[in-house]
């Protein structure tokens, strides 16, 4: 069975703006306002998902989906770094940010490994191309790191190719196939339709 599945990155928050590390804030008035007049863009799907963070959860419900919270498509566990400036981290543990971006099995921060991400994202993703799936369509708010988690496994990138993706704020992703053999759509602006 083909499945759909639409990764919708979440809107603009004060930590995206200021380069921290996946810190669970709000979004920020702009990223709100942008969330709703995206709203009309949403393609329609089957059961709606949203990351757990703030960000994630606001993001859906600016974008009037009706959706779960899912502990499964959870953002990057930075755990000591999360919401820290990365410019400050970086001042102040140089060697151990130089090796978590060129080691995917580093995390000197005390939380999941890149590699850890990219396997956690892809077994939740294939688990939704699986034989016992509830749906062939489904759509999820999540954190830009599972977005390229998503696309490094669908496309059976090697990890460090994670770091070459960028996901813009309130772009769709979509992945098409089954467990095992994934196509993707990358990075659709929602933008409301023009009136007509």
């Amino acid at each position: 069975m083909t499945v759909r599945v639409m990764l919708i990155s979440p809107a603009m928050n004060a930590a995206l703006r200021e380069a921290r590390f996946d810190g669970d804030a709000p979004l920020d008035p702009s990223g709100r306002e942008r969330a709703r007049a995206a709203a009309g863009a949403v393609p329609g799907a089957g059961p709606a998902l949203s990351g757990p963070s703030e960000r994630c959860r606001e993001t859906t419900a600016a974008l009037g989906l009706a959706a779960q919270p899912e502990p499964a498509p959870a953002g990057w566990d930075l755990a000591r770094w999360s919401g820290r400036r990365l410019d400050d981290v970086a001042a102040a543990e140089p060697a151990q940010v130089t090796a978590w971006l060129d080691d995917p099995s580093a995390a000197p921060h005390g939380g999941e490994s890149l590699r850890d991400l990219v396997r956690r994202i892809g077994g939740w993703l294939d688990s939704l191309g699986g034989p016992d799936a509830p749906g062939t369509s489904f759509l999820a708010v999540t954190e830009t790191a599972v977005v390229r988690a998503a696309v490094v496994h669908g496309l059976r990138l090697p990890a460090k190719a994670f770091w070459r993706l960028d996901v813009a704020p309130l772009t769709l992703t979509e992945l098409s196939g089954r467990s095992g053999r994934w196509n993707v759509a990358l990075g659709r602006p929602l933008t409301t339709p023009p009136a007509g």
